[in-house]
């Protein structure tokens, strides 16, 4: 059977752009995609919708392969433990320093050798919204993550680029609401 689908994308001043896909299915029903440039970032309190960028959300299995004496025409594989991606973010630098700050905490912790706070994990959510339907949304949480990368500006005097600030951030799982 045989799965056909048009794309229709329009662009409004006024609402944004939105997508849809029409799949030619039985019921004709009309499916929404999720445009990625609306989306918001919540560091534990701090909720930044500034960022113009968010990678690294996925996560995978690496397999254990298990070599059998006798077994030469395959090798086991069994699952392992999952790995996740560091997440990182990008966005236009601001005065707003909250981001550097954790990062700076994380930083104390380790030179000083205490125990970190619970301040230096945060709970992150990653909330993408619908342009087709309003309120509507998809949401990563990020389970106690915590920064291992912050990187500010490069400076030009030949160009008239905005000014990116990246932070970087690994996490200990993810879950989908």
């Amino acid at each position: 059977m045989a799965f056909e689908a048009s794309f229709e994308f329009s662009a409004d001043m006024n609402t944004g752009a939105s997508f849809a896909l029409f799949p030619d299915t039985k019921t004709g029903a009309s499916l929404d995609l999720f445009a990625t440039f609306k989306f918001h970032v919540e560091i534990g309190s701090i909720t930044e919708a500034a960022f113009t960028e968010c990678q690294g959300l996925d996560m995978k299995h690496e397999p254990f392969e298990y070599q059998e004496g006798g077994q030469n025409s395959f090798v086991y594989k069994f699952p392992n433990r999952t790995k996740y991606s560091n997440i990182t973010l990008k966005r236009g630098f601001i005065l707003s320093n909250e981001i550097f700050e954790w990062y700076k905490e994380m930083e104390t912790a380790l030179r000083q050798g205490t125990p970190f706070s619970q301040g230096c994990f945060r709970s992150v959510s990653i909330r993408l919204y619908s342009s087709q339907k309003q309120g509507s949304t998809m949401q990563w949480n990020l389970d106690r993550a915590f920064p291992v990368k912050w990187a500010g500006p490069t400076f030009n005097s030949g160009e008239a680029a905005v000014a990116v600030e990246t932070l970087e951030f690994a996490h200990h799982g993810i879950s989908l609401v």
